[in-house]
């Protein structure tokens, strides 16, 4: 591991492509690719030029190491001994992938693939208590030697507060007069540190999209939203309350001190090599700060509307009405239920050369190539209306508004619309002929509805049967009759469910896909709504046109043993009544 030449000091500064695009090892182009795929799945720069052939590993090496001055470490056929390997627990070396070499005294070195990460070697020094010593290595032998040392080992949330427990001494969450220098100091203390590091590993190994920080009386809890439902991890003791707020807002540079007001923000880590933005709410509430992690992972989400669970049939149709030159086509569901995913993925199979599209989003969930995208800031002004009327000044050909809210952004997109644009939104209705009341409601004249809407697709999300203990069995006809299904429309139809195991938590569900509703405008529907029919009629004259019903696509998804009867009961259940 012998040391290299250190580059120029200036040029410890210059990010690695530019480095390599200096000496000559790839071109503008290639460049560009790399940080485009880099964009859609999170992974480290040198990763993805060498898994694309553009350097070799070798080459990213040598440059990581003379900029950060570190030397450059070949991880295999080296024996790490066991007392070193020790002195870093499992879930750390995961979490931050990174494995102990070897020990002098109280300076451990530490191999690691991004040798700029300051703050993974911060929180090492304060969970191990040591000095950190770095050494740059491949990302790839990184995570085969911590198999090989470590295998399926790791720490849980229950290990790490068996450990700590009450003995932290730590102030209760309602001490107003802690002072920023004492909130600073509990962020830093190795248990918190340990302990949220724990919780987030976790939460991104069983793919939560949220995670909660929930502060009671006599309590304190935290809770992961998987696949749609919450259930309990952990109950740290009340006093680590503090600690673990303070903590997240450091991370997310939030104001430390204020526990009076809402606050929100971001922080971007990287889990097991993964890079997974993570949206941070805090809440305060008369027991302390309830805390919210929306854990944004771009490697679990697919923007494509053939992953998305749409039958055929649907796709066909959502295809060709994409590809119109103007109009506005609407998704309609309440929140969380995957509206702007199945737009993400609209746009991304439109998204052209020869096409300008700009989006405004509440906040901007995922890089889209090619997009431009505008995050919506209420506090300085920036509203989608206000957004949407400067993105017409912009010349785009494709528009995709976050969520019409009220009737100056609805009027807006319906003038983007009849000037020659399309346009997608959201709105939040209960099915999609629910849609057009609600526009009307806002104050939208009919003739102005059906001029510019061309389609409504309405969506819920229901849980996937687990695969892994997926069962077969006949249901009560209670149950079905309250699907509407009759025994004679049941005769020949085979119906499953989870058993329950460990891949799924024996919860018998793993995944979650889309229920689908989609309402397109035709001329007997643009002359009922003209008339300012009642929704159940516009709804009934959709159904006459071939438009499938929530309720109907579940039915279609139970038959195919994509999901379950209750599933679909759950979340279809404005349809059935």
């Amino acid at each position: 591991m012998a040391a290299e030449k250190e580059l120029p000091k200036q040029e410890k500064y210059k990010k690695i492509g530019q480095l390599l695009l200096e000496k000559g090892l790839i071109s503008d182009h290639q460049l560009e690719q790399a940080l485009e795929e880099q964009k859609l799945t999170g992974k480290l720069l040198g990763r993805i030029m060498i898994d694309m052939g553009l350097v070799k590993e070798d080459d990213i090496l040598q440059v990581l190491g003379a900029r950060s001055g570190f030397s450059v470490a070949r991880l295999k056929g080296v024996k790490i001994p066991k007392e070193v390997i020790d002195k870093v627990p499992a879930s750390v070396a995961k979490i931050y992938t990174i494995l102990p070499v070897s020990m002098d005294g109280n300076q451990l070195t530490v191999a690691i693939a991004d040798p700029l990460n300051v703050a993974a070697f911060d929180d090492l020094r304060f969970t191990l208590g040591m000095s950190i010593k770095g050494v740059v290595a491949s990302d790839e032998e990184i995570k085969e030697e911590i198999q090989k040392y470590y295998g399926n080992e790791g720490e849980t949330i229950q290990d790490v507060l068996g450990v700590f427990g009450e003995k932290m001494e730590l102030l209760p969450v309602g001490e107003e007069s802690t002072d920023i220098a004492t909130l600073q100091e509990l962020a830093a203390r190795a248990p918190v540190i340990k302990l949220l590091n724990m919780i987030l590993l976790q939460g991104v190994k069983e793919k939560a999209s949220d995670i909660h920080f929930e502060p009671f009386e006599q309590d304190y809890r935290i809770r992961y939203r998987v696949d749609g439902v919450l259930y309990e991890v952990a109950r740290p003791p009340k006093n680590l309350s503090l600690g673990l707020s303070s903590r997240i807002k450091v991370m997310a540079n939030l104001d430390i001190a204020e526990r009076r007001l809402p606050q929100d923000g971001r922080i971007m880590v990287t889990i097991e090599g993964k890079s997974v933005d993570l949206r941070i709410s805090t809440l305060p509430t008369i027991f302390g700060e309830s805390v919210v992690m929306r854990v944004l992972d771009r490697t679990t989400v697919s923007l494509s509307i053939d992953d998305v669970g749409m039958l055929e049939d649907t796709k066909k149709r959502i295809r060709t009405l994409i590809i119109k030159p103007n109009g506005i086509i609407l998704a309609t569901g309440p929140t969380g239920c995957g509206k702007t995913t199945t737009l993400y993925g609209c746009m991304k199979e439109i998204n052209k050369i020869e096409y300008k599209v700009i989006t405004t989003e509440d906040p901007v969930e995922y890089d889209l190539k090619g997009i431009i995208q505008v995050p919506i800031n209420a506090k300085i002004g920036l509203t989608f209306a206000s957004s949407l009327r400067h993105i017409l000044r912009q010349d785009p050909d494709i528009i995709m508004v976050g969520e019409i809210r009220d009737s100056e952004t609805a009027q807006i997109a319906i003038q983007a619309s009849l000037t020659g644009h399309l346009v997608f939104s959201t709105i939040h209705t209960n099915d999609a002929s629910g849609t057009i009341t609600r526009l009307i409601d806002m104050g939208v004249e009919p003739f102005l509805v059906t001029s510019t809407l061309e389609a409504v697709l309405a969506q819920r999300l229901v849980r996937k049967i687990c695969e892994f203990c997926k069962e077969e069995y006949t249901p009560e006809p209670e149950i079905l009759a309250d699907l509407g299904i009759k025994p004679e429309m049941a005769a020949g139809k085979k119906f499953y469910r989870g058993a329950g195991c460990v891949k799924c938590n024996n919860s018998g569900y793993k995944g979650r896909t889309g229920l689908y509703e989609l309402l397109i405008l035709n001329d007997k529907l643009r002359a009922l709504v003209i008339e300012k029919a009642h929704t159940a009629l516009i709804k009934e004259a959709a159904i006459e046109s071939g438009m499938k019903t929530l309720l109907s696509d579940g039915i279609e998804k139970i038959y195919l043993g994509v999901t379950t009867i209750e599933e679909v009961i759950k979340e279809a259940q404005t349809a059935i009544l």
